[in-house]
């Protein structure tokens, strides 16, 4: 009953903030755009749900939120291009949440293909509410983390280019590009035979703990940044997206369980207490310090 009870919260919470932040948002069939979006994000999550626990794998989990990603924004970008033609802004920010979402989708998958299986999941996938929650929660995720995005991109008059958003692009490029970076980096790391079981301080991840989140809470934060020009009223909320992002990477699934496992299987060796305490767990040094 609780993990119901929190499913529920979620979606109610999730819908409020698109109540507080779709009063601009254009209509289309007679009805509110970005609840559509809201609705179809969730449809989506939810689907995907069913035969997933039917079959007890989480191997499509994160890919179905890159694919959520890419139909939502096909969606908004489809449905305004229809209304009002085809702007650049719209087309650009689009673009930049889906190239993203690709890549990322990609990676994860072909790395749960990899490794088997997600061990976050391992008790959490033979539970149906507790599977549902998870599910729901990634609806969550999708929905607020492109709320500003897809605010601006469904206002009156869509994403307004200016040297706001030239700037903002130009921070997300920086971050897609550190994400990316640092994502292969550790994946080299790992393929090499004398680096197994060993934590790597190479690279950027010499410069921080995890560079691959700080390239995400950049990037977003340069979406947000594109999509401000186009905000007016509660629409600002929607600015909460790149906040929101830091605070699940920082304090829920990324950085908060990567530091305790790391802890757990290298907590006994010197040099990695050495690495925690001379590299900085989330934005980058400017210049790195010597881990042996």
């Amino acid at each position: 009953m609780k993990y119901f009870l929190i499913t529920a919260i979620v979606f109610v919470v999730t819908a409020g903030f698109a109540h507080l932040i779709s009063f601009n948002s254009i209509d289309v069939n007679q009805s509110n755009l970005l609840w559509q979006l809201l609705l179809l994000t969730f449809f989506i999550q939810w689907l995907a749900f069913c035969p997933a626990f039917f079959l007890k794998t989480e191997k499509f989990y994160d890919l179905t939120g890159s694919l959520t990603y890419c139909s939502v924004f096909s969606y908004v970008l489809f449905v305004t291009s229809s209304v009002q033609g085809v702007q650049a802004g719209n087309l650009i920010v689009a673009t930049a949440v889906m190239a993203w979402a690709a890549r990322l989708g990609i990676f994860l998958f072909t790395r749960i293909l990899k490794d088997g299986q997600d061990s976050r999941f391992e008790l959490i996938k033979v539970s149906f509410p507790q599977f549902l929650m998870t599910w729901t929660l990634q609806g969550m995720w999708v929905f607020i983390c492109s709320s500003a995005a897809l605010v601006a991109i469904s206002s009156p008059t869509g994403v307004v280019v200016n040297s706001m958003f030239i700037f903002g692009l130009a921070m997300y490029v920086f971050g897609l590009i550190t994400e990316i970076i640092a994502d292969h980096q550790k994946s080299s790391f790992r393929s090499s035979k004398k680096n197994k079981d060993m934590f790597i301080n190479q690279g950027l991840w010499a410069r921080s703990r995890h560079p691959n989140y700080f390239g995400e809470i950049t990037l977003w934060s340069g979406i947000a940044i594109m999509s401000m020009p186009s905000l007016s009223g509660l629409n600002y909320m929607a600015l909460f997206s790149p906040v929101f992002t830091y605070l699940l990477l920082n304090y829920v699934s990324g950085i908060r369980l990567l530091e305790a496992r790391g802890l757990k299987k290298w907590g006994h060796l010197q040099s990695y207490h050495q690495y925690c305490q001379n590299t900085p767990k989330l934005i980058p040094r400017v210049f790195s310090v010597k881990n042996d």
